[in-house]
């Protein structure tokens, strides 16, 4: 699948992408990315924000993740900040890690992941909504 003696790819923290990011190597992030992060390692620094679900065989965060985390080696550092749901096979967190969200083992997280296609940051609008039903807030202080 990758090779393991190629140069990581790097986007520094000067640099925002708005949309998915796919890389057969790895990938040391420290900008920021609204889209979908998937490699077969990632390092993501302390300065960097994803909002969107990051997917490799390894995955260290040191940055902020709001979305889900899929890999075989998850390891959130002291820095980390994730809002999300986390996938594993090894999980590790250091002492002032913050993760909020539900967590889960699998034996192989990435099989299926890496096979779908990125998903799009646009999303498509629900075909019909049913009907929204008025609800009147209590009012501050008002006594029944």
């Amino acid at each position: 699948m990758s090779n393991q003696h190629s140069t990581p790819s790097i986007l520094s923290s000067d640099l925002a992408v708005t949309g998915s990011i796919a890389s057969d190597g790895e990938i040391q992030l420290d900008g920021s990315v609204d889209g979908d992060v998937r490699a077969s390692a990632i390092t993501l620094g302390e300065k960097s924000v994803i909002k969107g679900e990051v997917i490799a065989d390894t995955i260290i965060v040191r940055g902020k993740v709001i979305g889900k985390l899929r890999g075989r080696q998850i390891q959130l550092a002291a820095t980390a900040r994730v809002e999300g749901d986390i996938t594993h096979s090894t999980l590790s967190m250091e002492n002032g890690a913050f993760f909020e969200g539900q967590c889960s083992h699998a034996s192989d997280p990435t099989n299926n992941a890496r096979k779908a296609p990125p998903k799009t940051a646009a999303k498509a609008a629900p075909a019909s909504k049913p009907a929204a039903q008025q609800v009147t807030p209590p009012v501050m202080g008002a006594r029944k």
